[in-house]
């Protein structure tokens, strides 16, 4: 199965229609979210685009393709407007591995022990093994904090492919 795996879209309706076209034209089965849906936070500037309520409505049109983890910007409210459920961490098995989705602003106590870790918070994409353990965050579809502009992952064939969101230019790949 092959996956598109963004996070922090921040309410964005500019870059969450963007995000779904991508999504669209990867041919992916499942996009998977890694928080903060909707609200920008008191830190970050008010994102190009904002529109939650829009941002809602395009994600519910794709409910049953979406797996969503909660982010430090997403209430509870926020699963009330939303049509998929947002969960506190996703983990399962793709090729042999064991994967986790979590947000990242807080630590997790998982079930399983992971081979390989998707997280987002930091705005930053990231893309390494270290020891025997796979660290990849797609950084932000709205607000990157990093020289890369706006990044998501597409992980296929146990293959984690770091691209850009507008050009879709490779920025790096990994096997696991």
């Amino acid at each position: 199965m092959k996956y598109l795996i963004a996070s922090d879209v921040h309410g964005s309706l500019k870059y969450a229609e963007k995000l779904i076209e991508v999504f669209n034209k990867s041919k992916a089965e499942k996009l998977i979210l890694l928080g903060d849906l909707y609200y920008h936070g008191p830190r970050n500037p008010l994102p190009e685009g904002y529109n939650p309520k829009e941002v809602a409505v395009l994600f519910n049109q794709y409910k049953d393709k979406l797996l969503v983890v909660r982010g430090n910007c997403d209430a509870e409210v926020d699963q009330m407007i939303s049509d998929f459920p947002i969960q506190d961490y996703l983990q399962m098995e793709i090729g042999g591995k064991i994967c986790s989705f979590y947000h990242g602003h807080k630590d997790i106590e998982l079930p399983k022990k992971s081979d390989v870790i998707f997280n987002g918070h930091t705005h930053i994409c990231q893309l390494e093994k270290i020891g025997n353990i796979t660290y990849a965050n797609p950084g932000s579809v709205t607000l990157p904090k990093s020289d890369i502009s706006r990044d998501y992952i597409l992980l296929d064939n146990n293959t984690i492919v770091l691209k850009d969101l507008e050009t879709s230019k490779v920025i790096k790949s990994l096997k696991f």
